[in-house]
């Protein structure tokens, strides 16, 4: 397993890659294909809402054919995904393939925690959980800030390039990495098995509270994304490298909380720590309302990131139990949620920004934040049955 979980932690790592690169060069798409930063900034949305939509479909397939071969499946596309975005003549094929990009990442992340469940005791579950998050938090750390970098030495189509060529390495790394796994015992396609799958994950209560959880926090949280490069362009900071860099805190702040996860579920337990997620999430939005230098900006985003998987890394074990014997199809539903939010989140910024102003929006969303923490950590109890 040790050698499985490290192939599919590279395979996470690079799709992370793919999914926050975007987020520097917003600026200079829009500049580059002569439309409004507000309209390049829906690129999030279209990676993110196909993302969403299409994870009943493949949560089912994860549980009825093989979890590695759909994961090396989706990879092949995402990079061919890639291929088209740098070649894009206008910005409606550069939209398309972002659709497909987020239909492709969507079979694997999800899949990836699902195999995961399948594989690792609950006990022990919330630690190789957090060293996917890892690779993931890595990929958007490099992402972020290599997509800046790029962006401002060889434009916003050569961060399509490196992206697409360093998928087409992990690509092949997988085809021979899991040639020798030890593969999934799937049921087979057995189109009956999806009702029942899905009326168990929800007949569990925590299911709501779990996918509910994951779609605001993604809204609020990841929302803010997309408007961060404008944000600092109003502020007179204009290159691309220093957005990344500032997006990039959150995966140094994610990777932290990766190397100190065993300590804080001992010091604090889940439930401390899933209301402790939602304070510190709130005190990033309440100082972003102070329009910071960017580095203190970028220290802000490290917070975000450390606190974040506070409560996010919690609600994802809870997740992985609501139907063990349907844990693709749970996880796909989770991460339905999760890129839901992300689809609505910058629209949402976006016509609040335009409307009421950022520093009663980031207020409103604060408060949001802390309330879904304390929900969280009133009703999400381990059961007696989630210990294997």
């Amino acid at each position: 397993m040790n050698r499985e979980l490290f192939v599919i932690a590279l395979i996470v790592f690079v799709t992370s890659l793919f999914t926050r690169s975007v987020d520097p060069v917003v600026p200079l798409i829009a500049d580059g294909m002569a439309v409004q930063v507000g309209t390049a900034a829906l690129l999030s949305t279209a990676f993110a809402l196909p993302y969403a939509l299409v994870q009943p479909v493949l949560g089912a397939l994860g549980d009825m054919m093989s979890k590695t071969r759909l994961m090396s499946v989706s990879l092949v596309i995402l990079v061919l995904s890639a291929a088209v975005s740098a070649t894009a003549p206008n910005f409606t094929i550069l939209m398309l393939s972002r659709v497909a990009a987020g239909i492709a990442s969507g079979g694997i992340f999800p899949i990836s925690l699902a195999t995961v469940g399948d594989r690792v005791p609950v006990a022990q579950r919330q630690i190789a959980i957090g060293r996917l998050l890892a690779a993931t938090m890595t990929g958007n750390l490099m992402g972020a800030s290599l997509a800046g970098i790029v962006g401002d030495l060889a434009g916003w189509r050569a961060v399509f390039v490196v992206t697409g060529l360093l998928g087409l390495i992990v690509t092949v790394a997988a085809l021979i990495g899991f040639r020798k796994a030890s593969d999934d015992r799937p049921s087979g396609f057995d189109l009956s098995t999806i009702g029942p799958n899905y009326r168990a994950i929800f007949a569990n209560p925590h299911a709501k509270i779990c996918f509910g959880a994951v779609f605001v926090e993604s809204l609020v949280v990841f929302g803010i994304f997309p408007h961060m490069a404008a944000i600092l362009q109003a502020a007179g900071e204009t290159r691309a490298s220093i957005a990344g860099i500032v997006l990039a805190g959150f995966g140094i702040g994610a990777v932290v909380y990766t190397l100190s996860v065993r300590f804080l579920l001992d010091a604090f337990g889940e439930r401390r720590l899933m209301l402790g997620g939602g304070l510190i999430m709130a005190a990033f939005l309440l100082i972003l309302t102070l329009r910071l230098p960017w580095p203190l900006e970028f220290a802000n985003f490290v917070m975000l990131g450390f606190g974040f998987y506070w409560l996010h890394g919690s609600i994802q074990v809870f997740a992985t139990e609501l139907a063990p014997k349907a844990r693709g199809s749970a996880m796909a539903m989770h991460s339905m949620s999760f890129f839901l939010g992300q689809a609505a989140g910058p629209v949402i910024y976006g016509a609040g920004f335009a409307t009421i102003g950022k520093t009663p929006l980031l207020i409103a969303a604060a408060v949001i934040i802390v309330l879904v923490g304390y929900v969280c950590s009133r009703t999400l109890r381990r059961t007696p049955m989630a210990t294997i």
